[in-house]
């Protein structure tokens, strides 16, 4: 854990009825002092929607050749690569070397993170998925969010639902590739 980190202890009743998972995840986030909460709770909400056996938060911010959360093989090899927020093309390029899917979860629009990299060389970019998290539900959710907290998250329909304490939270959650299939 970095030095200085607070610990957030967040138990999550996830239900995603888009992908058939339902499963409670009790989650202790390190948030290093550089991280906005926004960076934290887009964190905790990406490893949710894309919870599959074998996930992991990775040494984070302090490791820049790993992503916020990924998926690996007993033998090493990436399965999954989830970075958050704005990655740079370079960091795209090189997850997509290194892994065999790489998912980023912004809470910029889908597009504007696509146009920032327009022309930028990226391996795979077909294959790289983008998944907008709405700014809306995200500040609010931060500002909710306690060193101790309970979140049930639904999924349907492409809607993202969070409930904190007794505050419903909601919000397309936007999913296209960074690049036209070739």
């Amino acid at each position: 854990m970095a030095s200085g980190a607070t610990v957030y202890h967040v138990e999550i009743a996830l239900s995603d009825t888009d992908r058939g998972v339902y499963e409670t995840l009790d989650l202790r986030l390190a948030r290093h002092p550089s991280e906005t909460m926004r960076f934290m709770v887009a964190r905790a909400l990406a490893y949710a929607l894309h919870y599959e056996d074998g996930i992991a938060f990775s040494k984070g911010l302090s490791t820049a050749e790993e992503p916020a959360v990924w998926v690996r093989e007993g033998d090493g090899r990436v399965r999954l690569w989830l970075d958050v927020g704005s990655p740079s093309a370079e960091r795209m390029h090189r997850a997509s070397k290194a892994a065999d899917r790489v998912v980023v979860v912004t809470y910029d629009s889908p597009a504007r993170l696509r146009q920032a990299v327009t022309g930028e060389r990226i391996h795979r970019a077909e294959r790289i998925e983008l998944v907008g998290l709405p700014t809306p539900l995200l500040d609010p959710l931060a500002e909710a969010t306690e060193r101790h907290a309970k979140w049930d998250v639904a999924t349907a329909g492409g809607q993202l639902y969070v409930t904190a304490g007794s505050r419903l939270f909601e919000g397309e959650v936007a999913r296209e590739l960074l690049a036209e299939p070739v």
